[in-house]
């Protein structure tokens, strides 16, 4: 992705019923998102996408299976006060994913999420960070 833009993975979570399971972050109680997080040195972004699902929410293959990848990077600038050094953003690979049993519940790592619900694309889209909705509306609502 180059020096300026961090390379991450974004998973989503759905239910039967096209609701995506959204986690409100730790440092920012009311502020809610999707699981997401680096690609790490010689890793591919599916594998990373499994790797943060696991962290971040404790699901894995057996709550969980794989139904698309978007075929797109998204982009988006971080508000000055989150840059970091030469860091200007994130550009992110999208995985798509299926509970296997809609009563299954994620367990937040309490470390960046701090508890989830279930949304509609639209209702995460408009709670999400600003600078976040961009690329969730290409994702989760077309455009």
């Amino acid at each position: 992705m180059g020096p300026h833009f961090r390379a991450g993975v974004i998973v989503v979570v759905e239910d039967g019923r096209g609701r995506v399971m959204a986690f409100e972050r730790v440092d920012a109680p009311g502020s809610w998102q999707l699981p997401q997080g680096g690609i790490d040195t010689g890793e591919q972004p599916f594998e990373a996408a499994w790797r943060e699902l696991g962290e971040e929410t404790g699901l894995d293959a057996t709550s969980v299976r794989f139904v698309s990848e978007y075929p797109r990077w998204t982009v988006y600038e971080l508000p000055q006060q989150f840059q970091r050094g030469v860091r200007l953003g994130q550009a992110h690979r999208w995985f798509r994913f299926q509970l296997i049993n809609d009563e299954t519940e994620p367990e937040p790592d309490g470390i960046e999420f701090s508890s989830w619900r279930w949304m509609t694309p639209e209702e995460l889209v408009g709670v999400t960070a600003e600078f976040r909705r961009p690329g969730y509306a290409e994702v989760l609502l077309g455009g």
